[in-house]
Parts: C-alpha cells; structure tokens; sequence
C-alpha cells in the first residue's frame, strides 16, 4: 500500500471556470473600456495632482446585498455628478475580506452568505455588480486579497488597494507591479509605515512571479512595473495617524526614499478607533488639511452605506437590516452625503 502524500487535508477541489471563460460570458464593451480608462485617468490625475481634484473612495465596507449595492451606487453617482469640479468620487465595491481568524471571507467566496462557497457563482456575481455600477457612471475600487482574483475582475476597476494585512506580503507586491490601474498601500497593522514604502518601491519595478493565465493555466508572469501607486494612512494599533504631523512625517519619509508626495488617508478603521461616529470629525480634519494647502493630502476613505452601523453576522438572511453592513460599521447615506458636500465647498472656498 502506498501512503497518501498530497491533499490529505483537502475535502474537495472544484474546477473553476477560466478567467477567459467569464469574461467572455460577462463581457466588457467598448462603451465600458472607455469609461474605466477615462475613470483611471481621472484618479491618476487627482492622486498625482494633475487635476486639482480631491480624490474621495466611499462606500459600504462590503458588498453582501447585492440591491442596496446598486441602490447606493444610484444616489453616489448623483453625488459625484454634485461634486465633480471639486473631487473625484469612487465607490468601494469590496467582494473580499480579510479576517483575522474566521468568518465571511465576501461576496466572491461566499456570495450566498450561508457557506456554501460557491466561488465561480461569487466571481459572476462581482463581475455583474462592477459592470452595472460602472454603466451608472460610478468610478470602481476594490481590495484585492487572493492574486488569482484580478484576472476575473480587474478589468472593471478604477483603484485598488492593498490592505495592512497584506501590504507586506511579497505576493502581493508583485501583483501589483502587474495591475492596469492606481493602488494604494496601507500601512501595517501596528501603524508602522515602512511596509508600505517598501511595497511601493517593490510594485514600481518590473516582477516575474507565478501566476494565472487568462485560459486558467499556471503561468511565468513578467511585469514592467506600476508607477501609479502611493501610500494610504489608515492607522494602527499604535494609534492614529490622520493628523497634520503625521502626514508631515509620512510626507518626509515619502521624500527620503524618492518617491512622490502623494497620501491618501483612510477615516474609518484605527483612524476613528473603529466607532463609526467619529468617522465624520476625522474626515473633516483630513480635508481642513487640503484646504489649508497641503497638496501632499490628495484624497481620503469612508466607510459609508445606506443604514448606519453593523449587524451581526452570521444569522438568517430574511432578518438582515437592508442596507446595513455586516463587516465594519459604516456611517449612513445622510450623513455621508452631507460631509462630501460640505467638504467640496470648504475646498472651494479654499481655491
């Protein structure tokens, strides 16, 4: 008897389909490529201060309701139609979540939310809701988490980012190196800024790493390198680090090692110490800084839906508050529509 070698920990290995077969069913048309190189152009443009445009990323933490995604991207075009002179406004469209230990992995992994992971079913799901956002008019972001995941979707997206979980991660720096469009890196999970630093550096320089191919095979990689990254400041368990000195220090640090001066500050996670309702002041702050004429400021993050808060998760899906998130509390459409608002005038007036 031979002894089992492989797999012995493995219950069940489904083919998927290939990257070339979903988007072939779920295709991207000419209407569509114009306006996500249009889109891009327009986030580059605000991150690296070509347009003057403050560039602003809000959404829910995570899709999970595919109805109240679409509802919010519907009232978040119109708001981006308000502010366009001022800010460029792109929606999170997040499908996949990290998670310390357990729980709801996303929409991609779990687009059921009942466990079923029925990952090609996840993949057809995202790729539907990004089309029908972006066919809104609405500039697309998303945390890509698996590497495999960007030959399904990344077609579709606008901005992405690297979150502070993975920005030290060489998998994902190389993933990036290859990507279309802008990415922002976080800082570590302890506050620690040099991993995002490094991860710029890493992904601006041509890569050769393992991959996928769009037929589904296993592939050499060789990339050119992205040079449309930078830096986001989203805290840490070191505190906060929204704050005009901090920026100062990020700015030097940016300065030091070449690389441009451009900082994006996320106001959700440790920069409210994860209490959604002081989402809005810090957001506020972040802005004041802009307005006041630091240009190195070029844009900021919200978590932001419908209803305001979280619900538990997991329970039965009939009982989910629609429009209310089940990962982060986010703060709710009124409010964010509010703030965005107030803050274009503050920068106009700023002018």
């Amino acid at each position: 008897m031979i002894n089992r070698l492989s797999d012995t920990h493995v219950t069940s290995n489904a083919t998927l389909p290939s990257p070339e077969e979903l988007v072939r069913d779920i295709p991207c048309g000419e209407k569509d490529a114009t306006f996500m190189v249009r889109s891009r152009e327009d986030v580059r443009r605000s991150i690296f201060g070509d347009n003057g445009k403050f560039l602003v990323v809000a959404g829910p933490c995570s899709i999970h309701d595919v109805d109240a995604g679409l509802e919010y991207a519907q009232r978040f075009a119109g708001l981006a139609a308000q502010v366009q002179e001022r800010m460029t406004l792109v929606m999170r469209v997040y499908f996949e979540k990290p998670r310390t230990t357990v729980g709801w992995k996303g929409l991609i992994m779990d687009p059921r939310l009942d466990g079923s992971n029925d990952i090609a079913e996840g993949l057809a799901v995202a790729r539907r809701f990004l089309l029908q956002v972006m066919r809104m008019g609405v500039a697309t972001s998303t945390e890509l988490l698996d590497p495999i995941t960007p030959q399904y979707i990344a077609d579709l997206i606008s901005w992405s980012a690297i979150g502070a979980r993975t920005t030290e991660s060489q998998t994902h720096r190389q993933m990036a190196s290859g990507l279309s469009m802008p990415m922002g890196f976080k800082n570590g999970t302890m506050g620690n800024l040099e991993p995002a630093i490094n991860a710029i550096k890493a992904a601006m320089h041509p890569q050769t790493f393992l991959g996928v191919g769009m037929d589904g095979r296993a592939s050499a990689v060789t990339t050119s390198g992205n040079p449309d990254c930078h830096v986001i400041l989203r805290g840490g368990e070191c505190g906060p680090n929204y704050q005009s000195s901090a920026v100062a220090e990020t700015r030097a640090l940016l300065e030091k090692h070449k690389l441009p001066a451009a900082i994006m500050i996320d106001a959700s996670h440790s920069n409210c110490s994860k209490n959604h309702d002081l989402m809005p002041e810090v957001f506020r702050d972040i802005v004041r800084q802009r307005a006041a004429g630091d240009r190195s400021v070029i844009g900021a993050m919200l978590e932001s839906h419908l209803v305001a808060g979280a619900q538990k998760f997991p329970q039965p899906k009939c009982d989910l508050v629609y429009g209310q998130s089940i990962t982060d509390p986010c703060i709710d459409w009124t409010t964010t529509e509010d703030l965005i608002l107030r803050s274009a005038d503050a920068l106009g007036e700023a002018c």
